[in-house]
């Protein structure tokens, strides 16, 4: 009997969590969805298998030769040709603006070096602030540049019969912006990036959740406050808190680990705020569409997972499947890695960081306005 008593008062307890549970919904639903979401993102985003390197040429030789060197960097499948600039100023600026990670430059005059069974020099420019990318398209370059110049070595013997001297490409690499390839100058930028919004995020979703939890957001219902007037009240504190946090973070960054900025800090301190409104205005969604802290948790962590991962942070998205690259572009920290990295390694302007700066000034501008509208003073 006592046992039998103690099993159906188990069983109480069992139906009243369930019953809990159901009317939860939000959780409920975040807690099947999470790790599905997880299982798809950590599949796919989570490789550091580079293939298919963004790169331009510079073809100064417009020859047969030149051509068959493209053809083999192409067909390596390592190699994107994406663009073929006309001047060296054109190179860099496609490297400082993040659309190549490479460029190969071939000289006027390569195919009569060749001719010659002399090694004709070629030039390989890296874009070294991903320090991962930078590494692979280093060793696959002297790859495929070796095994061209073997094949030009067989076909040159074949056709003379006899033993000729080393010839074939001479392929000289530069990498920019990080020579020695320091996987700190890639993470640190990055870095402040991620604090930044994971920050800004987790502190503002939790504002109004809080404020209905502890029952004081009544008394701010019978204030003349205005919903406006109460979203910014509540992001300037905590604008003032990232820009602190970010404040160090560059500190610590200059001087212990030796990553300064080489370009424009104005220009940085300007697309930060914007990020920052654009992170802030995603807590405050998030604070209007849950009702508890648990929810806005959840919910924090559903949307910092993908960013994380899609974003560029760790995981180089040139190695990411198109449609996992595709989704990255919707990702605010995506833009404002580059915009980071673009500054502070780079020295980038705002002529090269102008489709990420469009993309931060109206995501932040938006989300904000929509976190205003979404808000009402009301406990419904």
């Amino acid at each position: 009997m006592k046992g039998k008593m103690r099993l159906m008062r188990l069983w109480a307890v069992v139906k009243k969590e369930v019953l809990h549970i159901k009317r939860d919904r939000p959780s409920l639903i975040i807690s099947f969805m999470l790790p599905v979401m997880m299982l798809f993102l950590f599949g796919y985003a989570v490789t550091m298998d580079v293939d298919e390197i963004k790169t331009a040429v510079l073809d100064g030789d417009r020859t047969r030769a030149s051509r068959e060197l493209i053809a083999a960097f192409s067909a390596s499948g390592y190699f994107k040709i994406t663009a073929y600039p006309v001047s060296r100023r054109e190179v860099e600026k496609l490297i400082t603006g993040g659309r190549v990670k490479a460029s190969l430059v071939i000289p006027a005059g390569y195919s009569r070096t060749l001719a010659r069974g002399d090694a004709a020099p070629v030039q390989f420019i890296i874009d070294g602030s991903d320090s991962t990318i930078a590494r692979t398209a280093l060793q696959a370059g002297e790859l495929v540049a070796g095994a061209y110049s073997r094949r030009l070595k067989l076909a040159a013997i074949n056709k003379s019969g006899k033993i000729l001297p080393p010839a074939g490409v001479d392929l000289r690499a530069r990498v920019w912006y990080n020579p020695n390839m320091e996987s700190a100058r890639f993470f640190i930028p990055g870095l402040i990036g991620l604090i930044m919004q994971n920050i800004t995020v987790m502190l503002t979703a939790f504002a109004l959740v809080r404020e209905r939890e502890r029952g004081t957001l009544e008394q701010l219902i019978v204030t003349p406050v205005r919903p406006a007037e109460l979203v910014i009240g509540k992001l300037i504190p905590y604008v003032v808190i990232a820009f602190i946090d970010v404040s160090v973070i560059f500190l610590v960054g200059t001087y212990w680990f030796g990553v300064g900025v080489a370009g424009n800090v104005l220009l940085l301190a300007v697309l930060a705020l914007f990020f920052l409104l654009g992170a802030l205005g995603l807590g405050l969604l998030i604070s209007t569409v849950t009702r508890t802290q648990l929810q806005a948790m959840q919910a924090t962590m559903g949307l910092i997972l993908p960013s994380v991962l899609l974003s560029g942070f760790v995981f180089p998205r040139e190695a990411m499947p198109a449609v996992i690259r595709w989704l990255g572009n919707f990702i605010p920290l995506t833009y404002f890695l580059e915009v980071l990295r673009g500054i502070i390694l780079k020295g980038a302007g705002p002529d090269v960081l102008s489709v990420q700066a469009a993309f931060l000034v109206a995501f932040g501008c938006g989300t904000l306005m929509l976190a205003a509208l979404r808000f009402r003073k009301t406990l419904d």
